[in-house]
């Protein structure tokens, strides 16, 4: 196919050569309508291409196929035989997979360390998740992917599963044996969707880890938004093999996704797709080596302790990102969160992720010798300045064990059950009716329908009392705790 081609943007350049005057949305008429206060903020531009998809980059009745010459060249770039864009972020593409897959009160298999989306979408959804727990990580206090053994033997646990979800990379760059678990699930004639929402640069050099589509996944996710070059909200569907049915895809999304499509999410997406078929080799291969000059300095500064391929080596996960800089800041006698606002009111420069133990920056294509130089003087910065950091009282970690909650009910049921709020020190052994996701990451710690425990409270009021933010608990606080009510 011809990849120098970019169908919504040349739709989109069309369209503003012809000055076409449109008497429909959006109402600020291609910017004319817009506060000039807005327009010095985001630029003219921004309003100009934002146009709707029918009437205004294609017709009323498609005939142009604009984006569907778009989504053909996306498959033929990565290797899928069908790509769907999504302008709704992978936060709900995960949600349209899982429907795609399993339907409601049908079982699925899940990593519990899915991002607080997956929960939702088990309660959206109905679906009633099989936990694949991750293979946890004591010393680092860190979850990598499950192994193929994990996923057998919980589908020999649950042979009515429909299928399963596998999250990789994590947020932290570590990867699942992909084609393994495939096998696996193929074993068995159930699909594999791999949530690979940081993965969507892996296609396109070989030295980068495993690409879902090359190693048997059947549906994979990704946010272009995250490694890729287009804007956020920018998510793509990759589909093969038979498992799991276009038209069903294309029904289940249209069930959940927006009709008013952003044409700026398609038009970025496109253009990505153009740029890595074209230069995304050389581009990627600078990056690489850039990541590489980084993780190597940083591991010289003393109190850092930069994550590298030692957990591959110790077989607790089966690839890393090399892209992904994961940085534990500990030994310099701080957390993540400390470390990360240390650095953006000292350095302003704002890390991609921090938690209790660490922070993390990941390097693009985008990167160039200033970012690289920037970034590493941060780095030192930090270590010089740390002394002076307010220390905080400590996040009490729980052990591994203490983070698998007992699943008394459906996430559905226990969400949609009538409630109440209780003290956090009356909640253990009661019926959680939330989800509370400690962010970032945002993986619940809590899911809806799981037995809250002493040890999972103790870690939560130590976090919130450091620093940590609960955003989506009904008290950020986590001073009460929302419940199952007790029949009467």
């Amino acid at each position: 196919m011809d990849h120098s081609r970019a169908p919504v943007l040349e739709a989109l350049q069309e369209f503003r050569r012809r000055n076409d005057v449109v008497y429909g949305p959006p109402g600020h008429k291609q910017g004319r309508g817009a506060d000039p206060r807005v327009v010095d903020v985001v630029g003219r531009d921004v309003f100009r291409s934002d146009v709707l998809m029918l009437n205004g980059l294609d017709d009323r009745r498609e005939s142009q196929g604009v984006l569907e010459q778009a989504q053909e060249l996306m498959a033929d770039a990565v290797g899928a035989e069908h790509a769907f864009f999504s302008t709704c972020g992978s936060s709900l593409s995960v949600k349209t997979a899982m429907l795609a897959v399993a339907g409601p009160g049908e079982k699925l298999l899940l990593s519990r360390n899915a991002h607080k989306s997956v929960i939702a979408a088990v309660v959206v959804n109905g679906v009633v998740p099989v936990w694949v727990h991750p293979k946890f990580d004591a010393e680092r206090h860190l979850a990598h992917p499950p192994e193929p053994d994990d996923v057998r033997r919980r589908l020999k646990e649950h042979p009515d599963a429909k299928g399963m979800l596998l999250i990789t990379p994590t947020d932290w760059g570590t990867c699942a044996d992909i084609g393994g678990v495939a096998r696996v699930c193929h074993e068995f004639d159930v699909p594999l969707i791999v949530d690979e929402a940081w993965g969507a640069h892996l296609p396109f050099h070989p030295d980068l880890p495993p690409w879902g589509m090359d190693h048997e996944a059947d549906l994979v996710v990704t946010s272009v938004h995250k490694m890729g070059g287009a804007i956020e909200q920018s998510s793509v569907f990759h589909l093969q093999y038979e498992r799991v049915s276009p038209e069903v895809l294309k029904q289940r999304e249209d069930l959940l996704g927006t009709t008013s499509a952003s044409p700026l999410v398609y038009a970025t997406l496109d253009g990505w797709r153009r740029q890595m078929a074209e230069h995304g080799r050389e581009l990627l291969e600078v990056a690489i080596h850039r990541a590489q000059r980084i993780r190597k300095a940083a591991a010289e500064l003393p109190g850092l302790r930069v994550m590298d391929r030692e957990v591959v080596r110790e077989g607790l996960a089966a690839d890393l990102d090399p892209l992904k800089i994961v940085i534990d800041v500990r030994e310099l006698g701080v957390s993540g969160m400390q470390a990360c606002e240390w650095l953006r009111t000292n350095r302003h420069v704002d890390v991609g992720g921090s938690d209790t133990c660490r922070i993390s920056a990941s390097i693009t294509h985008a990167d160039d010798d200033r970012t690289e130089e920037t970034l590493l003087a941060a780095l030192q910065a930090l270590v010089d300045g740390a002394d002076s950091i307010e220390a905080r009282s400590p996040v009490h970690l729980p052990e591994p064990a203490a983070l698998e909650l007992e699943q008394a009910m459906r996430p559905r049921d226990a969400f949609f059950a009538e409630a109440e709020h209780v003290p956090a020190e009356r909640a253990a052994g009661r019926i959680s009716a939330e989800s509370v996701s400690p962010y970032p990451p945002g993986v619940p710690v809590i899911a809806p329908g799981e037995v809250i425990t002493d040890e999972v409270l103790d870690y939560l009021r130590s976090g919130v009392e450091h620093g940590v933010l609960v955003p989506d608990a009904a008290d950020p606080s986590v001073r009460t705790l929302r419940v199952v009510a007790r029949a009467a």
